[in-house]
């Protein structure tokens, strides 16, 4: 730890003391590989006792970032402040105060249920005398009573993320990274999952979460979004859709993968998406007027009567894949999506 770094302020509670209401803050986050700019310039503000999402494509800086926030990775440049702490300088301080929970399971399959909890009470520093009761409250709390001498590497992809969770939170952290935690598992252990982030929430626990999933993106408090390791949006889910309004159309056709094709190519598109029997598009950014919106919507009837394609249009309020969409879409990704449906024909 760097000499001249303040010591930690800590409540009564022994929780690291908040001058505001935000648990992370960082300036210019960059990190770099060589050549490879991983991260580049992200400022991120994460409030205290919020569920707050970072959403990117794979590849697109979260897990760098994050490791970055944690004090696991130094940054090559930018400034960080978690829980009041200078990173990566008092990274070793803030360490008891946060907890991390990552993609793969990394508890101990040969364990049982409450001997993987007894070693990481110990290794968090829980006290003996309380370990028995804090176990005990997560055993009830996580559902595991009938299963605390079952061996964790028999337990199912959806048990497994709950003692990973019990495990991340057994020191009772207030501030919880989640680097992509249930994309293996089911759509009910999901649900179940989220119930007990915003119930740590609810207790006074910042959560920082990243995912790729739309469904979970919709449950956060606040969300950014990453690309290429850039910050290109952030704010509430509400906030970002609404900047998209005007600009979401479904169409219904009697053969949807043909109009697909015939508007894929059409300037001001920039995605076609199948959902059911319709088409989901979503076009380019309108300037003050409105102009440029409708002008693309008047290209998109003109492509379809030229290819004598019968279609319905009709606006479609946005959501959040529709943001993903318009943060991410880049000219590769349109030339080689009409390719594919060139292809197709």
């Amino acid at each position: 730890m760097n000499a001249s770094a303040p010591a930690v302020r800590e409540d009564a509670h022994g929780r690291a003391a908040q001058t505001d209401g935000v648990a992370i803050r960082a300036h210019g986050l960059t990190k770099r590989f060589g050549d490879l700019v991983a991260v580049d310039s992200v400022d991120l503000e994460v409030p205290r006792r919020q569920v707050f999402g970072f959403l990117g494509p794979n590849g697109s800086g979260k897990s760098t970032t994050i490791r970055m926030l944690c004090g696991l990775l130094t940054p090559s440049a930018g400034d960080i402040e978690v829980l009041g702490l200078r990173i990566p300088e008092q990274a070793e301080d803030l360490r008891r105060h946060i907890g991390y929970m990552t993609q793969k399971f990394s508890l101990f399959d040969d364990l049982a249920v409450r001997e993987n909890l007894e070693f990481l009470a110990a290794i968090q520093g829980v006290p003996k005398a309380k370990t028995k009761s804090r176990i005990d409250e997560l055993v009830e709390q996580y559902h595991f009573k009938d299963r605390q001498k079952q061996l964790a590497g028999t337990l199912s992809g959806g048990q497994k993320q709950r003692l990973a969770l019990a495990a991340a939170v057994i020191h009772e952290p207030e501030l919880l990274f989640l680097d992509e935690p249930t994309s293996a598992v089911d759509p009910e252990s999901r649900r179940d999952f989220w119930e007990k982030l915003f119930e740590l929430a609810d207790i006074g626990t910042t959560i920082l979460v990243s995912s790729h999933l739309m469904d979970e993106a919709e449950r956060c408090h606040q969300l950014a979004i990453l690309d290429h390791g850039k910050m290109v949006a952030n704010g509430t889910p509400g906030e970002l859709t609404s900047k998209l309004e005007g600009r979401t159309l479904l169409i219904e056709a009697p053969d949807p993968r043909r109009v697909q094709r015939t508007l894929v190519a059409v300037p001001g598109v920039l995605g076609v998406a199948q959902v059911g029997t319709a088409l989901r598009v979503l076009i380019a950014a309108a300037d003050a007027t409105g102009d440029h919106a409708a002008a693309t919507r008047q290209r998109i009837d003109d492509a379809l009567a030229k290819a004598g394609q019968k279609a319905e249009v009709a606006l479609a309020p946005p959501n959040l894949e529709d943001v993903f969409v318009a943060a991410t879409r880049s000219d590769a990704t349109r030339a080689r999506e009409k390719k594919d449906t060139e292809q197709e024909a």
